[in-house]
C-alpha cells in the first residue's frame, strides 16, 4: 500500500465518522464565508420563534379584550395598554433576534453582566423601589414605565449557574455546584424578603432542574425538597402575606368578589366555545385581567378551545426544544437550555394554575401573552438565550468532550 492510498483510505474512513456523527447528533457544518443572517436563519429553531410569536399575537388579541376595561377605569384611550404591548412586544422580538444571533460564549457573558445588574437592583429595591399598592416592592418606577428587576434576573442567573455547574466537571475545576447552590439561596432569600415567595421558588426550581440534568444525586434533590418544605412551613408562620395566600387556596369555599372568585366563575361560564369575541364579563371585574389572569379571559370568551390551543403551543415548544438539546453534546449548552426552558414552562404552569385554582395565588404573568413590559423584554432575553444555545453547530469529538476541553 503506497502512502496516497494509505492517506485515501484513512481519509475516507474520516469522512464516514463525521457522516456518522452528522447522522446521529443533527450538526450542520458551517458553510465557509456564510452570511450572518443566512446562517442564523438555516441553525436556528424555526417552530419555537414562530410558536412564541403566534403566542404573542394570541395575547394581543386577549388584550384588546381585556385591557379597555382598565383603560377606561384609568381615563386612558380605550386602547392605551394594546399600543404599549405593541411597543413591549416589538421590543421582546427584537432582543430575541439579537440574542439568538451571538454564541454560546457571548451568552454566558451576558447573563454574567445581567445577572451582576439585576443583583445589585433587587438588592437596592427596599431603598429605591415601590410596590404600586401591591404590599410587596418589587418595581422601580421610572415614569413613564416601571421595570422588575426580578424577571432580568432569572435568566441571568440560570446560564451562570448551569455554567458554574459545568465548570465543576473539568479537571482541577471550581467547586461550582457549592457557588451555584450558594447563589440560589441567596438570591431566592432576597426575593422572599420583598416578599415575593412565587419567584424565590422559581429560582431554586430552575436551580434544580440545572443539577439534577448536570447528574445531581437524587437523595440530594429529595433533601433539598425537603428543605424547601421546612422553609414554606416557616413562611406559613411568620409571613401573614405567604399565609394569607395558602388559607385563600386551602379555604373549602370561594369568595365570588376576589379575584379567584371572578376568574372560577368566567372559566366555568366559557365553556367550549365561549360566550362571543367581547361578550365576556369578568375584564369589567378583574383589576389584573390583562395580566395575572389573562387566561380567564380566553377561556370565557373563547372557551376551552383557546385554552387547549395555548396549552399545546407551551408544550411544543418544550417538546422541540429539548429534543434539540438532547442532541448536544457541551454541559454547559445542556444545562443552560434545560433551565432556561423549565423557568419558561413552569411560569406559565403557575400562571394557569392559579386561574384554575390549583395552585396558591401567585403575581406571575403568562409569558409573551400577559402584558407587561418586564416580562416581555425579560421573557425575549431567556428566549433569545435558548434559542442560541439550541441552533445546529457542529459537536465536538466524543475525545473532546471526555478529555474535558471546552
Amino acid at each position: 500500500m503506497t502512502p496516497k492510498t494509505g492517506r485515501s483510505i484513512f481519509g475516507l474512513k474520516e469522512a464516514k465518522a463525521e457522516q456518522m456523527t452528522e447522522m446521529v447528533y443533527g450538526s450542520i457544518p458551517d458553510a465557509q464565508g456564510e452570511a450572518i443572517l443566512p446562517r442564523w436563519w438555516r441553525t436556528i429553531d424555526k417552530f419555537t420563534l414562530f410558536a412564541i410569536i403566534l403566542l404573542f399575537s394570541i395575547g394581543l388579541l386577549l388584550g384588546f379584550a381585556a385591557s379597555p376595561p382598565l383603560a377606561e377605569r384609568n381615563g386612558l384611550p380605550p386602547f392605551h395598554y394594546v399600543q404599549r404591548q405593541i411597543i413591549f412586544g416589538g421590543m421582546s422580538l427584537f432582543t430575541i433576534l439579537i440574542v439568538s444571533l451571538m454564541s454560546p460564549t457571548t451568552v454566558r457573558r451576558l447573563a454574567v453582566l445581567g445577572f451582576l445588574a439585576s443583583f445589585i437592583a433587587i438588592v437596592l429595591l427596599p431603598l429605591f423601589g415601590t410596590d404600586f399598592g401591591k404590599g410587596a416592592v418589587r418595581w422601580y418606577a421610572l415614569g413613564f414605565a416601571s421595570v422588575q428587576p426580578s424577571e432580568f434576573l432569572k435568566p441571568g442567573f440560570i446560564v451562570v449557574a448551569a455554567w458554574l455547574i459545568a465548570a465543576a466537571e473539568e479537571i482541577n475545576g471550581p467547586p461550582g455546584r457549592l457557588w451555584s447552590f450558594m447563589l440560589a439561596v441567596t438570591v431566592a432569600i432576597i426575593l422572599a424578603l420583598q416578599p415575593d415567595f412565587g419567584q424565590a421558588c422559581l429560582i431554586l426550581f430552575a436551580w434544580g432542574v440545572v443539577y439534577f440534568v448536570a447528574g445531581a444525586p437524587m437523595p440530594l434533590l429529595i433533601f433539598m425538597g425537603g428543605g424547601a418544605g421546612i422553609a414554606g412551613w416557616f413562611a406559613y408562620h411568620y409571613s401573614e402575606h405567604f399565609a394569607r395566600r395558602i388559607d385563600g387556596f386551602l379555604s373549602a369555599d370561594v369568595d365570588p368578589r376576589t379575584q379567584l372568585g371572578y376568574a372560577t366563575n368566567a372559566i366555568r361560564e366559557g365553556g367550549l366555545f365561549g360566550v362571543g369575541v367581547g361578550e365576556g364579563q369578568v375584564k369589567w371585574s378583574l383589576p389584573d385581567a390583562h395580566t395575572d389572569f389573562i387566561i380567564a379571559v380566553a377561556a370565557e370568551e373563547y372557551g376551552l378551545i383557546m385554552v387547549a390551543l395555548i396549552i399545546a403551543i407551551y408544550a411544543s415548544i418544550v417538546i422541540v426544544s429539548l429534543s434539540r438539546l438532547t442532541k448536544e453534546r457541551d454541559p454547559f449548552i445542556r444545562n443552560a437550555g434545560c433551565g432556561l426552558l423549565a423557568m419558561f414552562a413552569v411560569q406559565a404552569v403557575i400562571n394557569m394554575g392559579v386561574a384554575v385554582r390549583i395552585l396558591p395565588a401567585k403575581g406571575m404573568t403568562l409569558p409573551f401573552v400577559s402584558y407587561g413590559g418586564s416580562s416581555l423584554v425579560a421573557g425575549g432575553i431567556a428566549i433569545g438565550m435558548l434559542l442560541a444555545l439550541t441552533r445546529s453547530r457542529p459537536q465536538k469529538d466524543v475525545s473532546d468532550i471526555l478529555g474535558g476541553t471546552r
